[in-house]
Parts: C-alpha cells; sequence; structure tokens
C-alpha cells in the first residue's frame, strides 16, 4: 500500500490501491467494493482505540526491507507500553529486538516500515504502514501513512505469557542456509500460523516504496513443503484489498516469519512469491481460492528466541467449514463414478 493516492481514470475519488493491488482486485471482480470499503477503512492516522490497543501489546510483527530490497518479517517484544503513540501521526516502537533479527540493522530513517498488532487470543489485529522519521537507541518512531483493522478470520486463539528475559544471542543456536532442512520441515508441516512481509515496487514516479505486513492462518499442514526451496500455501477470502497479493504482483520478494509456539523457535525465511491462479491446483487445498508458492532465497533460524509460554491453541472456526466443502466436493466426482460403474454393470 501507499501513502500517494492516485486518482482513477474511471472514478472521481481518490484511491488507497497502487497498480498491483488494483489489478488484482480488477481480475477478481472486487474494485467497485475494495474502492468503497478502503476509501471508509483505510485512514492516514491513528484512532484512539488503535493507539491504545498497540500499547498493550508484548509484541508486534514488523515488515520491511534489508540494505538488498528483501522483505522480511521480524517480531519485537516488551512490557506493556513498549509501543507508543505520542500523536495520531506517530508511533513510537522501542522493545527488544530477538536473536539475528534479519532487519537489526537495517532500519533508517527514511525506511518505510509495516506493522502488524495482534491479539491472538481474540483474533483482533490493526496494521499500520509508514516512514521511520527517527531513531534513537533502539527506539524506532514512525509516521503513520495508513492504519486500519482487519478481520478476525483465520486467527489462532492463544494467550501469551512472558517466562524469562530474552537470552543473549551468544547462547543461542542460529543457522542460516539457501533451503530449508529437515528440522525446519517439521517446523512448517506443523504451523497453523505465519506472518508474510511485502513491499510494493518503484514502478512509476507516483508511488513511493512501502512496506507492509500480515498474517496468514490455516490448519496444521496449510503450509506444504513441495522440496528443499518450495512451498506453497493456500489463499483464503479475506478483506478484498488484496495487500499482500498487489504488492507481490510488482515485486516478487517476500519474507516469511514462522513462530514454534512450543521451542520458542523463529524461522525466517526470504522467498520470491508467485500467485498461483490454476484451478486444478487450487482444487487440491480446503477453502482456497488462489495459492502463494515461494521459491527460497534464504532460510535463518534462531532457537529458544522467543521470551513466551503459550495457552493450548484454539482454531478458528472458518476451518471447519473448509473442510467439510472440501471433503464433499472430493466425494461427489468419486459417487459420479460409483454410480457410473453401477449403472453400467446392469445388464
Amino acid at each position: 500500500m501507499t501513502d500517494t493516492y492516485v486518482l482513477l481514470a474511471d472514478r472521481s475519488a481518490l484511491s488507497p490501491f497502487h497498480a498491483g493491488e488494483l489489478a488484482v482486485q480488477e481480475r477478481v471482480g472486487v474494485r467497485d467494493y475494495a474502492h468503497s470499503s478502503g476509501t471508509r477503512s483505510i485512514r492516514p492516522v491513528l484512532q484512539e482505540q488503535h493507539r491504545t490497543f498497540f500499547n498493550d501489546r508484548p509484541f508486534i510483527v514488523l515488515g520491511g526491507l534489508d540494505a538488498n530490497g528483501q522483505s522480511w518479517a521480524t517480531l519485537r517484544v516488551g512490557r506493556q507500553g513498549f509501543v507508543s503513540s505520542s500523536d495520531v501521526h506517530t508511533l513510537h516502537i522501542a522493545g527488544t529486538t530477538l536473536p539475528d533479527d534479519p532487519l537489526a540493522d537495517a532500519w533508517k530513517v527514511g525506511s518505510m516500515i509495516g506493522c502488524l498488532a495482534i491479539q491472538p487470543e481474540t483474533g483482533r489485529r490493526t496494521r499500520v504502514n509508514g516512514m521511520i522519521t527517527s531513531i534513537e537507541h533502539d527506539e524506532i518512531s514512525l509516521h503513520v501513512s495508513q492504519s486500519f483493522d482487519n478481520c478476525p478470520k483465520y486467527i489462532q486463539g492463544r494467550t501469551p505469557t512472558f517466562v524469562a528475559s530474552v537470552p543473549s544471542v551468544a547462547r543461542h543456536a542460529q543457522r542460516r542456509g539457501s533451503q530449508l532442512d529437515d528440522i525446519d520441515r517439521v517446523l512448517l508441516e506443523a504451523a497453523d500460523t505465519f506472518f508474510i512481509s511485502s513491499a510494493n515496487g518503484p514502478d512509476t514516479s507516483r508511488f513511493a516504496r512501502e512496506a507492509d505486513v500480515s498474517h496468514r492462518g490455516g490448519r496444521p499442514g496449510f503450509v506444504r513443503v513441495d522440496d528443499a526451496n518450495t512451498l506453497t500455501v493456500p489463499d483464503f477470502r479475506g478483506n478484498r484489498f488484496f495487500n499482500t497479493l498487489g504488492n507481490l504482483t510488482v515485486n516478487s520478494r517476500a519474507g516469511l516469519l514462522f513462530l514454534d509456539f512450543i521451542r520458542g523457535d523463529l524461522l525466517y525465511v526470504a522467498v520470491d512469491a508467485e500467485v498461483v491462479w490454476d484451478e486444478a491446483q487450487i482444487s487440491k487445498f480446503a477453502g482456497a481460492q488462489r495459492l502463494l508458492r515461494f521459491r527460497v532465497r534464504e532460510v535463518r533460524r534462531s532457537t529458544a528466541a522467543l521470551p513466551f509460554a503459550w495457552s493450548p491453541v484454539e482454531y478458528s472456526q472458518q476451518f471447519a467449514g473448509f473442510e467439510a466443502a472440501h471433503q464433499a466436493a472430493r466425494e461427489a466426482p468419486e459417487q459420479v463414478d460409483r454410480e457410473a460403474k453401477l449403472e453400467s454393470s446392469i445388464p
């Protein structure tokens, strides 16, 4: 998304969406809906409820670009108040940078940054995109360009509790590589949640590059490990703004972040992303409307880095309906085939 608004040729009002987002909205047939909803709900300021919500969070998800233009999704953690807002245009982020954070040294004044405040136990989440205006020690201050809520769909219920101070980098095993290993595969195949960072490209002079970060959820197994270099995940129905898919349409680089809620590991995966529209492939994933295919560029794993214990998971209720519909769709052609065979066997 962008803090520069573009005048649509066939509309009299301004749109908060860039060319990539508009292209996906057009393809899916929701451009008018997204325009109407987006102009109402996407604001260039923080509402009071959003300022309070960010202030109360024990962690925040961040998205940004490294020096090579690669998107990464990361976390910052801290006690209540480590994220604050001095006015409706400004967000301050202090807290602790976790071990081997790929963006730890990347933040600069002028950097674009995406922020996600999420409360898994209630399903509430709010996104903020903006530009860094100052950095003092480890505290980042940003000017808000866009702020909006997302619905609670696909968020797994679990409550974090602080268990210890974040350990030093030296005491933690970290791995870097260019492909996934067997330990990564175990985490990915059990994953029910991940975060994805993306950015629009400087495709025209009308848009500044901007970063965004969002949540993805599913039942364990929704992340398919095709091989050591490839992942495929379903894209479910959402708010129909297509912020992430719109970014990936103009800039394929993305950053994935997986959390091991039992061990506390963090798995960062830098990827090139492709949106898959082929119905035959999509039909293999319950509830999917599209797929995202990720080609791995870099992997970083930080062991036992999260200072939280998590309550037992409560899966989002949307997935039960997906699975029932998917099973019925799979059984329908089998039933037709059985009936055809039975008919042909009657003399």
